[in-house]
């Protein structure tokens, strides 16, 4: 018999602390695999291709970035047993569903810029109350 709790947990409800489908969002929200996700749009790409397609990316973050897309199955990883040895990364088909809501993220970036920057310098020029215990929810 399955118990409530595990039932919810098999559903998916991302508002509970041990559901699976938080790492899945953390995921698919991490601002390297929205770029990565991107870069392979339209195909496959060495790594070395990555690095120069997202400019500020180290080579440690994108290669923990891509391990953790493979172990996901949103990116596979083909070896070319060639001299030199060539790897490629592709999107699954799992990975390429998320090309349409990841793009809408991008457009919607780009289209909010201004706002969201003219929101950040007014935040940050406001006089405001240092933060105390009256500003958390208790």
């Amino acid at each position: 018999m399955v118990t409530p709790q595990a039932e919810s947990v098999l559903r998916g409800s991302p508002y509970r602390a041990d559901c699976p489908t938080r790492h899945i969002l953390d995921r698919i929200g991490d601002r390297w695999t929205v770029l990565i996700v991107g870069a392979l749009w339209d195909g496959s790409a060495r790594f070395s291709e990555l690095r120069r397609r997202i400019e500020g990316v180290s080579q440690k973050m994108l290669t923990q970035t891509l391990r953790g897309l493979e172990r996901d199955g949103l990116v596979r990883r083909t070896v070319h047993p060639e001299v030199p040895v060539r790897v490629e990364y592709t999107l699954t088909e799992a990975g390429r569903t998320l090309r349409e809501p990841l793009h809408a993220l991008e457009k919607w970036a780009i289209a909010y810029l201004g706002d969201v920057s003219a929101a950040q310098e007014a935040y940050d020029h406001a006089d405001r109350p240092p933060p105390d215990s009256t500003d958390r929810d208790n």
